[in-house]
């Protein structure tokens, strides 16, 4: 690719929200508006690249064991574009600094003298339990809640895990599925076996699957629902109760008719 300096390269580091699109901000449809080239991640919702139709647009997505680029190919593309384009959007799922390498993105592009901004997106650790009507905390119930990846850089198990199990905390795990019987073995080491478990793929989309249980239970039901990445974990009291009112979420509440027409909201 040929490099044509622009005089001011920026890029605006974006959070798409946890996957319905219309979780997306008003801010972060502004910014795409004006994009010139949008590099995006593998858990964006493509429909949201349609705000903007002129901007070239690459796939940079990661997923376990199947990465287009690596993180320094992302870098060097993403100052390859800036100075090309001038105005660029690093679009990614949730939030960029919610285990999204944000920080990492921006430090490099400014090393070499790029502007870079951020738009905070809603996180999936918060946003997909809410939408199946679990809170993260509660009074009560759950005075805190972890938020911790599943799976390190080094492909290992997070080491936050053997302390959370020990806490009454909800614990939301992120990118955890190939972890979860090292996960359950923790649970059940600390005598944690009848602590509930939701696990919810591809949470807020049309294609969402989940499946209630205790730690003791989990991965059966996971067996029998077929559930599997891209999934968050949610472990915790919290959880409690939601079983049998779960059906009704994934059928009703997702709904944008469901919203629109029982809350009196304009779409």
């Amino acid at each position: 690719m040929t490099i044509n300096k622009t005089s001011d390269p920026k890029v605006v580091l974006v959070g798409a929200g946890p996957g319905d699109p219309e979780l997306l901000t008003l801010k972060a449809v502004k910014v795409l508006k004006k994009a010139k080239a949008i590099l995006y991640d593998a858990l964006v919702n493509e429909s949201i690249l349609a705000y903007a139709p002129d901007a070239v647009k690459l796939y940079v997505g990661k997923r376990r064991d199947s990465h287009a680029f690596n993180q320094d190919k992302i870098n060097s593309l993403l100052l390859e574009y800036a100075k090309k384009y001038g105005n660029v959007v690093r679009l990614k799922g949730g939030d960029p600094f919610v285990f999204g390498r944000g920080k990492e993105e921006m430090d490099y592009l400014e090393s070499f003298g790029v502007k870079t901004a951020i738009v905070p997106g809603i996180t999936s650790a918060i946003a997909v339990p809410a939408s199946i009507g679990i809170p993260v905390t509660q009074r009560k119930m759950s005075e805190s809640f972890w938020v911790i990846t599943g799976t390190t850089s080094n492909r290992k198990l997070s080491q936050d895990i053997e302390l959370a199990a020990k806490s009454t905390a909800t614990v939301v795990i992120l990118m955890g599925m190939g972890k979860l019987s090292e996960i359950v073995s923790i649970y059940k080491y600390h005598n944690r076996k009848n602590l509930p478990v939701a696990i919810i793929q591809n949470g807020t989309k049309e294609e969402e699957k989940s499946g209630v249980g205790t730690i003791a239970s989990i991965e059966k039901i996971v067996e029998e629902k077929g559930l599997s990445s891209p999934a968050i974990i949610i472990i915790g009291e919290v959880v409690n109760g939601h079983e049998s009112i779960l059906s009704y979420f994934n059928e009703s509440f997702l709904e944008n008719d469901f919203i629109y027409q029982n809350l009196d909201i304009n779409p």
